[in-house]
Parts: structure tokens; C-alpha cells; sequence
């Protein structure tokens, strides 16, 4: 995607995103809101896999360790901003996990498909753990009432407010998500990506930037988790464990991987369709999920994003 169609795209997002709250109520609000924190995991998830063409398929587990650090931070007594020192500590603990899964398999040079075993393999020890160490993480119950998002006299607990602040957020993340993509970072990345020995040939240090790459994306997943366990006053080990990393993928899928704004409109999209098929059916929601990424896999293999771009090739005038 041309960065002129991408911040035309981007630009319309936010339009639709400021227009919101004035033509839905306030629990629909909320939905959406939830929607667009899944959208922010799903934009982490892409930016590692849609720029190095790596896969990890236990992302949930940096999401939901983002979830569980925010909810035993914030629900400590006596402190004094919760929320910062929750969100703050979210965020590093899933980069530091991040950090030191990807130091020991980008520089031990674990690649491709075996990293895509292992992180899956992640994905379970940390539900299994997060069940299993009841004493911090409350077992299968999970952790109640964790406070919601507040900076001092700022309450951001309202249905207008907190949309806003994660619209906030994710309009910044994208924002600055894309910014390293086209730029000299992302360029290497997609070189790594296309040829790592090649690059390494030309001097690049391929290990250290999928290292760091990787761990940006765990702090940005971090980051969403943290939000969403503020927003639903809760933890419970579905945020860290093998489904949830399964379907994260799938959004990025529908999406359109390698564009950012394609897994945002996939997991808002996902995530809006299985509540009111859900709502009719719950047992058939998970064989229509699949019918959608089978279809999508064989007739949008770049995502629902690239309709536009096919619409543009066919309209008259246009030249292909």
C-alpha cells in the first residue's frame, strides 16, 4: 500500500472515529471501544509479522501478561497513580519477556516455522501458568476489580472518555508504527525478511533488529492488554493463552497483513460479527469464523484492504 493511500485510509479512520460517539449509545460505545483495543493487538502482531514475514503465534501471551501486570500494579493500596504505574509496568514487562525470548532464539538462530512452534508452545505454558499460580494471578478466576484508567484528577472511566483515550492511543501507535515501516528501519526489516544473508552480507545485524522489533511489538500488545483489563475491570487466563493468539491471527489475516490499518478494520470487523452471530447462535459462531478465513485465504489473499485497490484497477479510466 502507497503511503498516499495509507494516510488517506488513516485519515479516514479518523474521521470515522471522531463521528462515533455521536450516532451510537453508550454501550455500543463501549463495544467499539473493546473492538479498537483488539485492533491496537492486532496492529502489534502485524507490524513484527507483516515486516519480517515471521509469524509468532503466542502474541497473546505478551497481551495478557500486559493485562495481568496492569490488574496487580493498579490494585495495589497506597499508591498513589495506578493507572501510570500499571500501564508503565505492563508495558515493560511484555518487552522484557519479549526481549529475552527473542535474544535467545533470533541470535541462536531460530527462524521461520520453528519460532512459529515455540512461541506457540509459549502460549500455552503461560496459560497453564497463569492458571496454575493462583495465589498472584487468582487462577482460573482471574483477578477482580481492577481500578479503572484515571491519571490524578483526569477520570477516564466514562464511556466517551475511555473511547477517546484508546482511540487516542491507537491513532498514535498507528501513526508511529507506520512512520518506522517506511522508513530506514523498515526498509532493512523487509530486507531481512526477503534475504537475511543477504543483508547480513551488507552489514545489517539481522538478529539484533528482529530483537528489538519483536520487542516493540510485545510492549505495543502490553500496552493493549493493560487497556482492556482497565476497561473490563478484570483478568482472566483467556487473555494469555492459545485461543486468543489464534484468533489474533486471523484478524490480521482478514485484515490484510503488512498494512497495519487491515488488522484494526479485521478484529473490529471479527469482533462486531461474532457478537451478533453469538447473540442468535453461539456454537455456530466459531464454523462461520473459519468459512471467513477460508474464503478470505482464496479469494483476498492480501486482505480485505486490497479490495479498494482491485476496485481502482477496473474503474474506467484507470490504467492497470
Amino acid at each position: 500500500m502507497s503511503n498516499r493511500t495509507w494516510f488517506a485510509t488513516f485519515a479516514t479512520g479518523i474521521l470515522l472515529l471522531a463521528l462515533l460517539p455521536n450516532v451510537v449509545d453508550g454501550y455500543m460505545l463501549g463495544v467499539m471501544r473493546d473492538a479498537l483495543i483488539f485492533g491496537l493487538f492486532a496492529a502489534s502482531l502485524d507490524f513484527f509479522w507483516g515486516r519480517t514475514g515471521i509469524l509468532c503465534f503466542g502474541h497473546a501471551c505478551f497481551f495478557g501478561l500486559g493485562g495481568y501486570v496492569m490488574a496487580i500494579v493498579s490494585m495495589m493500596p497506597d499508591l498513589a497513580q495506578p493507572t501510570l504505574f500499571g500501564l508503565v509496568a505492563a508495558v515493560a514487562a511484555s518487552a522484557l519477556l519479549a526481549a529475552v525470548i527473542g535474544y535467545f532464539m533470533f541470535f541462536g538462530g531460530v527462524r521461520g516455522s520453528y519460532f512459529t512452534i515455540v512461541t506457540l508452545a509459549l502460549a500455552v505454558i503461560a496459560q497453564q501458568v497463569a492458571i496454575s499460580w493462583s495465589d498472584v494471578t487468582g487462577g482460573d478466576t482471574g483477578l477482580l476489580g481492577v481500578p479503572p484508567l484515571a491519571f490524578g484528577a483526569l477520570d477516564l472511566s466514562g464511556d466517551i472518555a475511555s473511547y477517546a483515550a484508546v482511540a487516542v492511543i491507537l491513532v498514535a501507535c498507528l501513526l508511529g508504527l507506520r512512520l518506522v515501516s517506511v522508513g530506514p528501519w523498515g526498509k532493512v526489516l523487509t530486507a531481512i525478511g526477503d534475504n537475511e544473508m543477504r543483508a547480513a552480507a551488507l552489514g545489517y545485524n539481522a538478529a539484533q533488529r528482529l530483537t528489538l522489533t519483536f520487542t516493540l511489538s510485545a510492549a505495543i500488545a502490553g500496552l493493549a492488554g493493560a487497556l482492556y483489563v482497565a476497561m473490563a475491570g478484570l483478568v482472566a487466563p483467556d487473555l494469555i493463552g492459545l485461543l486468543l493468539s489464534t484468533e489474533v491471527v486471523v484478524w490480521v489475516a482478514i485484515g490484510g497483513r503488512g498494512t497495519l490499518i487491515g488488522p484494526v478494520v479485521g478484529a473490529v470487523l471479527v469482533q462486531r460479527a461474532q457478537q451478533e452471530i453469538s447473540s442468535y447462535n453461539p456454537s455456530l459462531w466459531p464454523l462461520i469464523i473459519g468459512c471467513i478465513f477460508v474464503l478470505i485465504v482464496f479469494l483476498l489473499p492480501d486482505g480485505i484492504l486490497s479490495i479498494a485497490q482491485r476496485l481502482r484497477g477496473v474503474l474506467p479510466g484507470r490504467t492497470r
